[in-house]
């Protein structure tokens, strides 16, 4: 056959692009809490394949917590993530270094039940992963862990006004984050590892 030839060399070099491409891109979800969501979603967002970050409340039986009223819910960011840019484990890498997980009264300056920091897992693979990163922090601070590993529940989005606060009121948030005290605590507790994975913290 006359065509045998160049036909074998388009298929070839078909099937040596589809071989370069990138594995089809899911977009996953992590909810985490750590404390002030503002500040969560701002480190958040500088992770490379992180696609969104949303403001909420989760971890309570509370239907349609606000601002003002969201007892037994804990102050949560929903992450939408690449996978094929970014994986689980590294945003866990990324949240263990940007809160302080020894600390079971609230984060920094914020105190209560609603600053205190949690994973909430959406599968059994999440939750093994983040029992493995939380023993591996345990061993890292020589202190225990206070973080809880839960299953994931309703997730509540903010008022839009809390969403990307860091960005619709730069001057408030940045005077906000210095006073709380968050990034001097998180050096004095994890030294040069602080902010590990956040670019251009």
């Amino acid at each position: 056959m006359p065509f045998s030839r160049p036909l074998t060399a388009l298929f070839a070099t078909a099937s040596l692009v589809l071989a370069t491409l990138p594995a089809h891109a899911e977009t996953r979800s992590a909810i985490f809490a750590g404390g002030c969501f503002w500040c969560v979603e701002s480190d958040f967002d500088k992770v490379p394949g992180v696609l969104s970050t949303t403001s909420g409340y989760t971890g309570g039986d509370l239907q349609n917590p606000t601002y003002e009223n969201h007892h037994g819910h804990k102050e949560a960011v929903q992450i939408e993530y690449d996978d094929t840019k970014v994986d689980y484990a590294t945003l866990l890498d990324v949240f263990w270094h940007s809160v302080d997980p020894t600390d079971g009264g609230g984060q920094f300056c914020d105190r209560g039940d609603a600053y205190e920091t949690a994973i909430f897992t959406g599968s059994p693979e999440e939750k093994k992963l983040a029992e493995s990163t939380k023993a591996s922090a345990a061993e890292a601070l020589k202190q225990p862990i206070v973080t809880p590993i839960v299953a994931a529940g309703t997730f509540w989005p903010a008022e839009d006004y809390h969403q990307d606060y860091y960005t619709k009121n730069s001057l408030r948030y940045k005077y906000y984050r210095y006073a709380c005290g968050r990034d001097q605590r998180l050096e004095e507790l994890w030294g040069a590892d602080a902010h590990k994975g956040i670019p251009s913290h």
